[in-house]
């Protein structure tokens, strides 16, 4: 922990970091129990609505490479600011549209603003804390951030059930209001404004580039770009696997999200007790050989056995290793990066949600009747993301031996 952090409560701001980041998922599964009243006011098929899904996605992953060189070149507080005021706004707008169009429209802007937290979380780890706590910590950000997942398609499932489904945006506006608060009043600068980090397009364009090409950076990012499209992939295909598919209510939708969200928690915090007895890369190859198993038996099981008390627990415990993956392969994509880590954050974060949008698009079209289809998609994220990690692993070996 550096000098920095002695100023403020440790535990204080990583709760505040925690909530920043859990706007993305509290923006995405407090929304799923809606669709079906989307889709019936608006009078289109399920499926259709999952298009708000994507824009969102195609949101968040435009605005975290915006919000990188922000934050390096104003600190990381400021550009925060201007983002949650941009998500409050857009709540409002999702809260009022009148068309399907409206909503994607809508929804692509809240991610914009949304996205600052998720950007600025990360970096601010970075800043804060040394190299051998920084998979600890997010780990811990994953606790709080997979608390999401189970309150809020349950609490949205409530909501839509004695409302409406606008009344959720009105609350995510007032929870955005209170992380205002906290970020104006309580989060202090982590990052000492930069003023030769350039907002020039073709600099930023140099700087990312620059970051693509560092090896390690660019096989760990691109990993985690896969296992988040596999997660993504599952968000986007929910409604129709457990509503239309399964036949489960708003309510029943929500314990049964919140219930595969647990299985993310339970992840990350065991990733956090092996830390201290296993090598970071050791566990994030062990856990991507497992979850490459598991996504190729439930591709197997979507033939054979394409029933609830199957296809559930294969999806609890993808969740499961994801929730070892993610924060490992954030960390070790990271670690290379001190100067750039907000550049470095913001493109991490964009790749993902590139591959997430692109899944999301994936799932909207090709997951309609079956769910043979989803766990392809399953499946060839979870070996893609082993492929690159072993590439790395590889190249590892390569370099010691001619050491």
């Amino acid at each position: 922990m550096t000098e920095r952090l002695r100023t403020a409560s440790k535990n204080r701001i990583v709760l505040i970091l925690g909530t920043l980041i859990a706007l993305g998922p509290f923006s995405i599964d407090m929304y799923l129990p809606g669709f079906k009243s989307v889709a019936s006011e608006f009078e289109i098929d399920i499926s259709r609505v999952g298009l708000t899904l994507t824009s969102y996605f195609i949101g968040i992953s435009l605005g975290q490479l915006a919000y990188g060189p922000l934050m390096d070149r104003y600190g990381r507080r400021k550009p925060l600011i201007v983002g949650l005021s941009i998500f409050i706004v857009s709540c409002l707008l999702c809260a009022f549209s009148w068309n399907l169009y409206a909503l994607i429209v809508s929804r692509f802007f809240l991610a914009l603003g949304g996205c600052a937290g998720m950007v600025a979380s990360k970096a601010i780890v970075r800043d804060l804390f040394e190299k051998s706590q920084v998979a600890d910590v997010l780990s811990t950000l994953m606790l709080i951030m997979g608390v999401a997942p189970i309150i809020a398609p349950t609490v949205g499932g409530i909501i839509v059930a004695a409302f409406n489904w606008q009344a959720v945006f009105f609350i995510l506006a007032a929870f955005a209001v209170i992380m205002l608060f906290n970020v104006t009043y309580i989060l202090p600068e982590s990052a000492a404004p930069n003023h030769k980090t350039s907002l020039h397009p073709k600099a930023i364009v140099k700087e990312y580039i620059s970051i693509l090409r560092n090896r390690e950076f660019f096989l760990f990012a691109t990993a985690r770009g896969f296992s988040l499209g596999a997660l993504l992939a599952y968000v986007s295909s929910a409604p129709f696997l457990f509503s239309a598919y399964f036949g489960l209510d708003e309510q029943q939708f929500g314990w049964v999200f919140g219930g595969n969200a647990f299985g993310l928690i339970l992840g990350s915090q065991i990733n956090r007790l092996m830390l201290r007895h296993f090598s970071l890369f050791n566990i994030t190859l062990s856990t991507s050989i497992m979850l490459a198993i598991l996504t190729m038996g439930g591709l197997a099981a979507a033939f054979v056995a394409p029933i609830f008390w199957v296809i559930y627990p294969i999806l609890f415990f993808m969740l499961f290793f994801i929730g070892f993956q993610n924060p490992n392969v954030t960390a070790l994509a990271l670690d290379p990066f001190s100067v750039q880590a907000g550049s470095a954050s913001a493109l991490i974060g964009s790749m993902s949600m590139f591959f997430g949008s692109i899944f999301s698009v994936l799932v909207s079209t090709f997951v309609t009747e079956s769910i043979v289809p989803l766990f392809y998609i399953l499946a060839a994220c979870a070996i893609c993301s082993l492929t690159l990690i072993l590439i790395y692993r590889r190249k590892e070996q390569l370099v010691s031996a001619h050491a």
